[in-house]
């Protein structure tokens, strides 16, 4: 193990979360990088789900009965391991008695909000 005295720690080159992701992920705007957001965007949202089951002290088995699917559709929703139909997603939210609030911009001139 290498102990850093605080002028050697001074001296080193900082990065933000930012600089780091678009080295390794790749800009804003790039394919990779929309990818990755998209793919982050859906393991937030897995996990949102997740909690939100645990919290009303219902198991995987017992939402999918709520929803009408099998145990192991919730668990790849919670878990992003497939593409499951938006509809599905809608279920798993009433089930939950969650609100649901959607904003989409198609363009700049169209803008959905659904609540």
């Amino acid at each position: 193990m290498t102990i850093l005295t605080k002028q050697e720690e001074n001296k080193m080159k900082k990065y933000t979360l930012e600089e780091l992701t678009d080295k390794y992920i790749g800009e804003k705007g790039t394919d990779s990088r929309e990818q990755f957001e998209f793919e982050l965007k859906l393991d937030v949202l897995g996990d949102m789900i997740k909690k939100a089951r645990k919290e009303k002290h219902l198991t995987q088995e017992q939402l999918g009965d709520l929803v009408g699917v099998q145990k192991a559709q919730i668990s790849k929703i919670e878990n992003n391991t497939k593409d499951v139909r938006l509809s599905t997603i809608m279920k798993v939210f009433n089930a939950l008695k969650a609100k649901v609030k959607m904003t989409i911009d198609f363009d700049t001139n169209t803008h959905l909000e659904i609540a």
